[in-house]
């Protein structure tokens, strides 16, 4: 029998994910590995248009859409409704996304514009966009996800989505007022990032540790957010979103989030390599913290049959080294706020008032909306060679 690796191991505790989309990496890895969910953000999808592959499905593309967006007598008035170098965006991104739906299990997910996260109406916009462009190419609703800015206004486009049947996840998200307001988004996951974007072009603000889930500053609000959930699930018997953990530097970061029982880890192609070199050695566990560390099964429900937090990270639970707080939050305060009311005043407010997650979102938005702006480029670059 051949060795198990951290990957194994880690795929034993909960659902690994792609946040990747070169189709050749996924097929690599099949049939002994079919990842979850294929999860990306603008970032990847500038990358991916790039990709030799895709040189002439751009100009094929932007030919396509710019007849529609002209042709007074079309039909397809949503498409019209934006910008020129949106429609051919957007649609762009739903091809590169739908190449790999066969390659994975669950669902493709693709972010809306991070210029538009403050405003409501154009980001429901966008987001109804993905979802005809999915459904013309004949991807069903259980096989996508649309990926929303955690901030007020963009979260409540995320209730409106989730009411029509269109499963959103709160993206961009460093603290326990936006999960909570998530959860009455109703969203279907969060992905909170366990690390500032910045780590990943700037080594020099990584807090780097030997045991992640015990000394990386981030581990308490992970496992307050899920505590949060596993509260509100028992209080309201209902469904509350999957964490789906997020912006990890090495592979002992995402074997940190399966001893905390984050339900989804979204992983690099580059950590994913790592876990699969690795092999793991169950009587001598040789993950951080020893065998003390080794995370639960996958549970039958998430929250319903989610157990207590072992005793190695308890402690994390009374503070929050990100705000120096060193009591637990108050949870049944905090989901007595309605964040969503007034376009999401009290979400924005609760943001701003947390320093830590306010810097790190707005350095995630600037991050994103750059790389939105060289695909704008490209966008505009194929316009002009047709």
């Amino acid at each position: 029998m051949a060795p198990i690796t951290w990957l194994d191991k880690l795929e034993q505790e909960l659902d690994i994910d792609i946040d990747w989309m070169d189709s050749d990496f996924l097929r690599s890895y099949l049939p002994k590995i079919r990842f979850h969910d294929q999860t990306s953000n603008q970032g990847f999808v500038d990358v991916q248009l790039d990709h030799p592959s895709n040189a002439q499905l751009i100009i094929d593309t932007a030919r396509e859409v710019k007849a529609e967006h002209e042709d007074a007598a079309s039909t397809n008035t949503l498409l019209k409704q934006h910008p020129l170098w949106v429609a051919i965006y957007t649609r762009m991104s739903v091809l590169m996304a739908a190449k790999n739906v066969d390659l994975i299990s669950g669902r493709t997910l693709l972010q809306t514009l991070p210029s538009l996260a403050y405003d409501y109406e154009a980001t429901l916009a966008h987001a109804h966009l993905y979802a005809a462009e999915f459904a013309r190419v004949g991807v069903s609703r259980d096989r996508f996800c649309i990926k929303i800015p955690s901030t007020g206004p963009a979260l409540n486009a995320a209730k409106t989505l989730q009411t029509e049947g269109i499963q959103t996840l709160g993206t961009a998200l460093f603290g326990l007022a936006q999960a909570i307001a998530c959860s009455q988004a109703r969203c279907l996951s969060i992905s909170p990032y366990y690390n500032d974007v910045r780590v990943h072009t700037d080594r020099s603000v990584w807090p780097e540790t030997k045991d992640p889930a015990v000394e990386h500053p981030n581990s308490p609000r992970i496992l307050q957010i899920l505590e949060a959930y596993r509260r509100l699930y028992k209080e309201t018997g209902q469904d509350q979103p999957l964490m789906k953990n997020a912006s990890f530097v090495n592979a002992e970061e995402s074997m940190a989030a399966g001893e905390m029982g984050c339900q989804s880890v979204t992983l690099f192609h580059g950590i994913i390599e790592d876990l699969a070199s690795r092999p793991y050695d169950p009587e001598s566990p040789t993950r951080p913290g020893g065998k003390a560390a080794e995370g639960r099964p996958k549970p039958e429900h998430h929250y319903r049959d989610r157990p207590d937090v072992n005793d190695r990270l308890k402690p994390l639970l009374e503070v929050d080294h990100l705000s120096k707080a060193s009591a637990a939050p108050d949870y049944d305060a905090l989901s007595k706020v309605d964040y969503l009311a007034d376009n999401g005043k009290a979400l924005d407010a609760a943001i701003k008032a947390d320093t830590a997650a306010a810097d790190r979102l707005d350095v995630a938005l600037t991050l994103f909306i750059t790389a939105e702006n060289s695909s704008r480029a490209k966008v505009e670059k194929a316009l002009a060679a047709i």
